[in-house]
């Protein structure tokens, strides 16, 4: 009987638990569909499209979505590149300097983007740097670079050194190892590189809204607030419909990458024979 209650208690605490999560969830599914929707959560008397049917426009969603893409992509291209080629050495040559340096990378990944944005405004201003987006893009890349990074060589330790030992038997150099020998075994670990940084470029908003100056150069994170108009007029409708739109392409990328991730890192018995 203790052990029921005890069981019966702890169903209970993680039903209210995911209760918290299911209705912030609920009322965008139903505002999306709901012609007078508003703040509180509730059925639409007559279901209709025409909040998406709003939103759906190259202004509205098709623009800010592209710029989305580049911004993310291009974040995420240059994090999985710089990652894998600062990775390489910590993980495979050992000198009492990698703790320090890994622990200095440690430090960066806890220091909040918004404190050094004033600087680095000063920065782009005085470069002319403003409105650009390859420097958007290399700026944000710097910012998830030392989780990346981290996350790079964790998956890197698991590929046997032995392997490349064998390669540079038969005359390989470093490059041709790291490209032919150890990128391949740790795709899987590449992938949930480029899709935990992709992420969270897709969602930041604070550093393209202070960097890109024109409107049509912003992604739709920064565009998503032009639904909140003036003197609390919000089109919670639209809202909720671009809301679901805007999260479209990460759930698209995260379906594609994972069925195409497969057991790519499964590297039972690689060294026999």
């Amino acid at each position: 009987m203790r052990r029921f209650r005890a069981r019966l208690g702890a169903d209970i605490a993680l039903a209210l638990i995911g209760l918290c999560f299911v209705a912030p969830l609920l009322w965008l599914l139903l505002a999306a569909v709901d012609p007078q929707a508003g703040y509180g959560t509730k059925v639409p008397s007559a279901p209709s499209m025409i909040n998406f049917t709003a939103v759906m426009t190259p202004e509205l969603l098709g623009r800010p979505l592209l710029n989305s893409l580049l911004l993310s992509g291009g974040t995420a291209l240059v994090n999985v590149l710089v990652a894998v080629l600062a990775a390489y050495p910590l993980s495979r040559y050992q000198s009492r300097f990698n703790k320090p340096f890994m622990y200095t990378v440690l430090f960066g990944t806890s220091l909040p983007v918004t404190a050094i944005m004033v600087p680095v405004y000063g920065l782009f201003v005085q470069l002319q740097l403003l409105d650009s987006m390859a420097a958007t893009i290399f700026f944000m890349a710097t910012t998830t670079l030392p989780m990346a990074m981290w996350m790079a060589k964790s998956f890197m330790d698991a590929v046997p050194l032995e392997l490349e030992e064998a390669a540079w038997m038969d005359g390989a150099s470093a490059l041709v190892t790291l490209r032919t020998v150890v990128l391949p075994l740790m795709r899987q670990g590449l992938a949930v590189v480029f899709i935990v940084v992709f992420i969270q470029a897709w969602g930041n908003f604070f550093v393209p809204f202070i960097l890109l100056l024109s409107i049509g150069k912003q992604p739709a994170a920064v565009s998503i607030f032009s639904f909140f108009g003036q003197h609390g007029a919000i089109a919670y409708g639209q809202l909720a419909a671009f809301s679901i739109l805007y999260s479209v392409p990460v759930l698209v990328l995260y379906a594609v990458v994972s069925r195409g991730m497969g057991n790519s890192f499964a590297m039972s018995g690689a060294m026999k024979g």
